[in-house]
């Protein structure tokens, strides 16, 4: 896939967007929601308005019944399986904490594609993963050797989200491809957003009055999360090589420690230092081996 001028510029609006939405879901849960309530009431309006916009542009907008099928299953695994385990950990550690384990979407993203290509993987991206793995590791040390619960349970749930946004990624990619991407972006949302709900209701979550900081936080998530960055998004893996987009991944977690830091107080420690570190050298190599010329299919 060539190199695309707007493809790297929506790309850039994603590098920039995506890190403060870490701290806008921590200051969401902060001031009154819950994490399911909170992704519906973001997602059903993100949608509607998407498609309101659409409409307005003559776009069409009723997909057939096999392709509304598509965008079920690939909103269904971006957002209730990629961003609502990310809102339930986020309950239980700090914004930071969850963008760095995050950061290996990228790893996720280029194991899946080799294996869908049978493609034999790289002495590169093996020792990517390797040293991804490593960081991951180091980034836990000190929540899991205290062995609670809660801990261990945003662990596994930041290890699945980014195996799951992956996998909705190259669906997408693959499999919708005649549609504009603003009507993709509106129905993904919308089935997530009502999968959120659906979950709010099985689960009883308490709806509470969310704060006027909360309602703010949530309201940015719509506006730049949503209706910008994630449209961005859909543009950059229509015009861009997958390996380049999920960069953002890596990007993302710099900014977001930066910003719990700086708004939130979150502690900066010597493990998320190591593990940082080892987690960016891991995906990079991944994306090094990326640019490799491609091994040859396995039979």
């Amino acid at each position: 896939m060539p190199f695309s001028r707007a493809g790297f510029l929506h790309l850039v609006v994603v590098y920039l967007v995506w890190s403060s939405t870490y701290l806008a879901f921590k200051i969401g849960l902060l001031n009154g929601f819950e994490p399911f309530w909170m992704g519906a009431t973001r997602f059903i309006p993100a949608a509607l308005l998407l498609l309101l916009y659409a409409r307005w542009r003559g776009w069409q907008i009723r997909p057939s019944r096999p392709m509304l099928g598509k965008l079920a299953l690939s909103g269904s695994l971006l957002w209730l399986g990629g961003n609502g385990l990310i809102l339930v950990a986020t309950q239980h550690v700090p914004s930071g904490y969850v963008a760095l384990m995050i950061a290996t979407t990228p790893i996720w993203a280029a194991t899946l594609e080799g294996l869908l290509d049978r493609k034999r993987p790289s002495g590169l991206l093996v020792l990517g993963l390797l040293i991804g793995l490593l960081g991951i590791l180091a980034l836990n040390v000190p929540k899991l050797s205290t062995g609670t619960p809660t801990n261990l349970l945003a662990f596994s749930l930041l290890l699945i989200s980014p195996l799951m946004w992956s996998s909705g990624t190259i669906y997408t990619q693959r499999h919708i491809t005649n549609l504009q991407p603003v009507v993709v972006s509106s129905y993904q949302q919308l089935f997530g957003g009502l999968g959120f709900l659906i979950l709010s209701i099985a689960l009883g979550e308490p709806w509470h009055t969310p704060t006027l900081l909360g309602w703010a936080s949530n309201l940015y998530l719509i506006v730049f999360g949503s209706l910008i960055a994630y449209t961005s998004y859909i543009l950059a893996v229509r015009l861009l090589p997958l390996s380049l987009v999920t960069t953002y991944a890596y990007v993302n977690p710099v900014i977001a420690l930066l910003l719990g830091w700086l708004f939130l107080r979150e502690p900066l420690g010597i493990w998320n230092g190591i593990g940082g570190a080892l987690v960016l050298l891991g995906v990079g190599l991944v994306f090094r081996s990326r640019l490799q010329p491609a091994a040859q299919p396995t039979l």
